[in-house]
């Protein structure tokens, strides 16, 4: 099995995870935050479900600069929105990831803002740690709004205390 090929059974499994969760948001509380300085439901649900274009970009080009270009934030107004831009965004990610030879993980990746570098590494490492990682960080913390807003927490790495199925 490839390298690649390994990638994308991780990839497969975290979407999985990830669509289910996304579908369980509470719309009715767009504001809600457990704290001050955590983002409003409003913010993070979006930004998890449009993660895999960032992903995409990372496989099929060699740097980004985040302050250069325009971004649209997804609005929070349907779980089946949200849902249809992560599948969208997950579809062009795992064909991008597809069709990436196990050489292209060893290629320089970079992300900046405006000029000034944040990353400038092993593709590998920028996949792995501002996409894959990324997205299962948020999407842990999606989980905690799911609780604390008592909607059932999906199964992620074994049963959860609502589901115990479907991982």
């Amino acid at each position: 099995m490839s390298f690649t090929e390994l990638l994308l059974a991780e990839f497969d499994s975290e979407a999985k995870k990830t669509r289910t969760t996304l579908e369980r948001v509470p719309m009715d509380k767009p504001d809600f935050a457990p704290h001050a300085k955590s983002m409003a439901l409003k913010s993070l649900a979006p930004h998890v479900a449009q993660l895999p274009g960032f992903g995409r970009r990372v496989l099929t080009a060699p740097a980004l600069d985040v302050g250069k270009g325009s971004w649209t934030p997804l609005p929070v107004d349907t779980n089946a929105n949200l849902v249809r831009a992560f599948d969208e965004g997950a579809a062009k990610v795992r064909a991008a990831l597809a069709g990436l030879s196990d050489d292209a993980w060893t290629e320089n990746w970079k992300l900046s803002v405006e000029g000034t570098p944040l990353f400038d590494g092993p593709r590998f490492l920028a996949y792995r740690e501002l996409s894959l990682n990324h997205l299962v960080h948020h999407r842990a913390q999606l989980g905690v709004y799911l609780r604390l807003n008592e909607k059932p927490v999906p199964a992620t790495y074994g049963p959860s205390a609502d589901d115990t199925m479907g991982f």
